[in-house]
Formats: structure tokens, C-alpha cells, sequence
């Protein structure tokens, strides 16, 4: 990897970090209103089965073991154009992933057959999540390590990055209830799927805007050499097998996005169901944006000190525990439950600030390891694991849901009401607590080796010049 000998090549600035902000920002205008609404719109609005949803959805993430690796490979395998190797992708892709997200929320289908309902929710999930996400998030990922190759300048990226993921979820987890909830005549809150439909179609046109800014404002630095040899899928991942950094931060990947998810997911149950009320969700949207904002700069300046592992696990325990609580708590106060969330929020919130520069501190370690670097392949192997992680959120969300009997005709009953809330605190809490063990003991880069790793690339690069 060299750094770019361009004179026309701009330093590094704000207006990077602000152009990277609204890539995520982007991205999160499906991703988010997917993991927010698109459960509770096929269970509730199109009558599907949760575990047959929650079944789609960890099908198409083994489908995505082939894409995103695959589309890894190609990156590493690519030459660096006029505008970069990875920003044009986001380009290409734009209009293609934000089609496809709106016409997952088909509400003109609802009448049709359960069999092409299903067949419709398969097709258009995938090729949202599967294709056209994954065209455009790994390219996306992978730019922060070409944007800049000091450490510093990637943790700032990934702060902004989760910036601007927050701000994606503020715009869809408080305005988005607000829009698709409604009290029906019994005065229950269900969703609307016309609302819902055009909620949709509006998220998807913030969407290209989005990724727009953020292709103009981006500056691709640091040139990586294109792969000429063909790699296999099963040699990619007997490499990442062998990365005891990559092995944990995938695992923490898992963990993590379990937790999130979880959360997230079940809002649009526990919310309008177990309270009553639909506007708790957005408060709770509104909190967590209010959390991560005001963590952010603690959360620098805690990483500096202390360690980007370090911070994480101590978000970590208060999350979880926050939640264990409020699982044994058993609360019918909103304002209560509220504060758990926040708390837990906190936790979320820490990891998520610092994990994109997590992954370039195993791009390094690889290198460091091997004296090879590929960006796009590791990043393409991190993606599928957050995928897992989603996957297994929601088959798992999915199944128990199924499991305590939840249905359009069940969906007020006082025994699965129950289920709902132990769902939303015990799930989260648990994958919470798992992922500071796994950060504990498997995750190997703590602060003092990340900061050896990026002298030791510096004297390479300088010894290269």
C-alpha cells in the first residue's frame, strides 16, 4: 500500500469525515427501516408468519457468504480508477439499493395469495440485501482505510460513521412511528401499509441524496495494490480463520449486532403492544440519538486514553446489565423502561463509535502478520458476519415470537404481551454480556498492540519510499 502522489489531491478534512457521515447515512435509510419496520409490516400488515419472516432472513445471509466475499475479491482484484478504487461504486449502486428497499414495502399486495406474498418478500430481500447492499456497503467500508492511513484520522471516520448512522435513526425511529402507527377502531396501535409504503419510498430518496454527498466529498489517498491471483471462497475464509483478531472482532460482530437488533427489532412490538403507545418508540429512537451524540467526544477521548477494546467492554457492561434488570424488573412504567433503553444504549453506542476503526486495526494486524493487504476481502468477511449477526437476530426473533404464539389475531393477548417484554430485555442483555467476553478473551488488540502495529507499518511504508 503506498499513499497517493497526487498534487491535486486535497488533505485530509472535515469535509471528509462529513462526506464519510453521510455514506452511513446512506446506507441506513434501508438498512435501519429494515431492521425497524420490515418485520412487523410482513407479520402485520401482509399476515406472515414470523418464523417463516425470521427464516427468509437467515437464508439470504448464507447467500451473502458468496457476495459479500465475492464482492471483496473484486475490489482487491481492482485498479484504482480516477476517482478511486471504491467511491465509484457508490455511485453505480445508489439508485439500485434504494429502489429495491421501497418495493419491499409492497402494501398494493396485500390482498395477493400468501404463496406470491412470500414469493415477493424472498425476491425483493434479497436482492435489496444481498446484491445491491452489499454492491455498495463494502466499497463504502473499505474506503476509510484509503481515505487515510493514519489511526487518528480512522477513528474520526468511525465516529462519523456511527454519526451518521444515529442521525439515519433518528429520522426513521421517530418520525417513522409516528407516520406508519395508527390507533385502529378497538383503539389498538397497528401499523398502516399504505403509510408504511410511503414512508418507504421517501427513506429511499434521502438515500440517493445520502450517498451522493457523500461521493462528491470523499477522497480516496492511499493507493492498494490490485490482486492478480484468484483466490477461492475456501481459502479466503481458511484465512480469516487464522486471524485471531479477525476471528474476534467477527464474533464481537455477532454478539453486537444480536444486541442491537434485538432492540430495534422488538420496538415495533413492545412499544405499540406491551404499552400501548407507539410514541414511546420514538422517544427511545430520540434517546439513543441523544446518548451516542453526547458520547462522542468522550468516547475519543476515552479510546485515546485508554483503548478502542478497553471502552468497548466497559460499554459493554452497562448495557447488559441494564438490561438483565429490567428483564427481572418486569415494568408497565414507559418512563422506566425508557431509561433502561438509554442505558443499554450506551453500551450500543460505544462499541458502534469505535468498531469501524476496530476493523482497520485488523486490516493492520494482518498485514503486519502476513505483509499482505486486503482490504476489500477482510472487509468483505467482517460484512458477512454482520450479516450473520442480523440473521441471527431475526430467525431468532422470529422463532420465539412464533413460539409464544404471536399472530395479527394475538398480538394484544396478555400472555403474549408477557413474551414480548422478556423478549426485548433478556435477548439483548444476554448477547450484550457475551460480547464483552468475547472482547475479554479472544479479541487480541488492546491499545498498546494497535499503536505498535501502526509504527511498524510506518516504518515499512518509509523503508518502501
Amino acid at each position: 500500500m503506498t499513499n497517493r502522489n497526487v498534487s491535486n489531491v486535497r488533505a485530509f478534512s472535515m469535509r471528509d469525515k462529513i462526506g464519510y457521515m453521510f455514506g452511513d447515512f446512506g446506507n441506513d435509510f434501508t438498512f435501519i427501516l429494515s431492521v425497524m419496520f420490515l418485520t412487523k409490516f410482513y407479520t402485520d400488515v401482509m399476515g406472515v408468519n414470523p418464523a417463516l419472516v425470521g427464516t427468509m432472513m437467515m437464508l439470504a445471509r448464507f447467500l451473502d457468504a458468496f457476495t459479500d466475499i465475492g464482492m471483496g475479491q473484486i475490489l482487491d482484484r481492482s485498479l484504482a480508477g480516477p476517482n478511486g478504487k471504491y467511491k465509484p461504486w457508490i455511485k453505480r449502486i445508489a439508485i439500485p439499493v434504494a429502489f429495491v428497499s421501497f418495493l419491499m414495502y409492497a402494501n398494493w399486495f396485500a390482498d395477493k395469495s400468501m404463496g406470491f406474498k412470500i414469493f415477493w418478500m424472498y425476491m425483493t430481500y434479497i436482492l435489496w440485501g444481498s446484491i445491491f447492499y452489499t454492491m455498495i456497503n463494502i466499497p463504502y467500508g473499505s474506503m476509510a482505510s484509503v481515505i487515510s492511513d493514519d489511526p487518528v484520522h480512522r477513528s474520526e471516520l468511525s465516529t462519523f460513521r456511527t454519526i451518521g448512522a444515529t442521525l439515519a435513526g433518528l429520522v426513521i425511529g421517530v418520525v417513522g412511528p409516528m407516520i406508519v402507527m395508527v390507533k385502529n377502531d378497538l383503539g389498538q396501535t397497528v401499523m398502516d401499509g399504505s403509510k408504511m409504503s410511503l414512508f418507504a419510498l421517501i427513506c429511499s430518496v434521502l438515500a440517493v441524496i445520502c450517498y451522493m454527498i457523500c461521493y462528491i466529498n470523499v477522497e480516496e489517498r492511499v493507493v492498494t495494490e490490485a490482486k492478480s491471483e484468484s483466490v477461492s471462497l475456501g481459502d479466503t475464509l481458511k484465512g480469516m480463520f487464522t486471524s485471531k483478531s479477525l476471528i474476534g472482532i467477527i464474533l464481537a460482530a455477532l454478539m453486537l449486532l444480536l444486541g442491537q437488533l434485538s432492540l430495534s427489532q422488538m420496538a415495533g412490538y413492545i412499544f405499540p403492544n406491551y404499552f400501548g403507545d407507539a410514541k414511546g418508540q420514538s422517544i427511545a429512537s430520540a434517546l439513543q440519538v441523544i446518548v451516542i451524540l453526547a458520547m462522542a467526544p468522550f468516547v475519543k477521548k476515552g479510546v485515546l486514553k485508554y483503548g478502542k477494546k478497553e471502552m468497548s467492554m466497559v460499554g459493554g457492561l452497562v448495557g447488559g446489565i441494564s438490561l438483565i434488570v429490567g428483564y427481572f424488573l418486569k415494568t408497565t412504567n414507559l418512563t422506566l423502561f425508557l431509561i433502561i433503553i438509554a442505558l443499554a444504549n450506551v453500551g450500543v453506542g460505544i462499541f458502534n463509535l469505535s468498531i469501524w476503526a476496530m476493523i482497520t486495526d485488523v486490516i493492520d494486524d494482518i498485514e503486519v502478520r502476513t505483509n499482505k493487504r486486503d482490504d476489500g476481502t477482510i472487509y468483505g468477511s467482517y460484512s458477512f458476519a454482520r450479516k450473520l449477526g442480523q440473521a441471527l437476530s431475526a430467525g431468532i426473533i422470529g422463532f420465539v415470537m412464533n413460539s409464544i404464539g404471536y399472530t395479527q389475531a394475538t398480538a394484544f393477548d396478555p400472555d403474549v404481551l408477557s413474551g414480548i417484554y422478556s423478549i426485548s430485555t433478556l435477548l439483548p442483555g444476554l448477547a450484550m454480556i457475551a460480547l464483552v467476553l468475547v472482547l475479554k478473551f479472544i479479541y487480541p488488540l488492546d491499545k498498546k498492540t494497535v499503536e505498535a502495529n501502526a509504527l511498524e507499518l510506518k516504518r515499512r511504508r518509509e523503508n518502501s519510499n
